[in-house]
């Protein structure tokens, strides 16, 4: 049997006032994840943490994201976290403080033929 890639969730997570990069990146992973409920495992016979995910974060500041906390919430399965540069950060008027956003794509592989 092989690794396939069998779903791709992508979300948007956002920090409003606090820059805070992880609670972003968490934002997008639970926004990519929440609003799906896959069966797919289950229909090909598979237990559901048998599911291989490989979640991509893009944020302006890749660094900053601690990706043991992004990786936390994954409900079923592996994964990994590869944080790449991209969303946007967007400063306040007062220059004092910026609003993260950040893009999460989640992508679902199993073993099978």
């Amino acid at each position: 049997m092989a690794m396939k890639r069998v779903v791709l969730e992508i979300g948007m997570g956002t920090d409003i006032r606090g820059t805070d990069y992880t609670k972003a990146a968490v934002r997008a992973l639970r926004d990519a994840l929440w609003h799906n409920s896959l069966s797919i495992a289950d229909a090909l016979g598979l237990h559901v943490d048998s599911m291989q995910v490989q979640v991509i974060i893009g944020v302006p500041k890749p660094e900053l994201v601690n990706k043991a906390e992004v990786l936390a919430i994954l409900p079923h399965g592996t994964g990994t976290v590869e944080c790449v540069e991209g969303g946007l950060e967007i400063p306040n008027d007062a220059g004092t403080t910026s609003t993260v956003i950040a893009q999460a794509a989640a992508v679902v592989y199993l073993d099978i033929a």
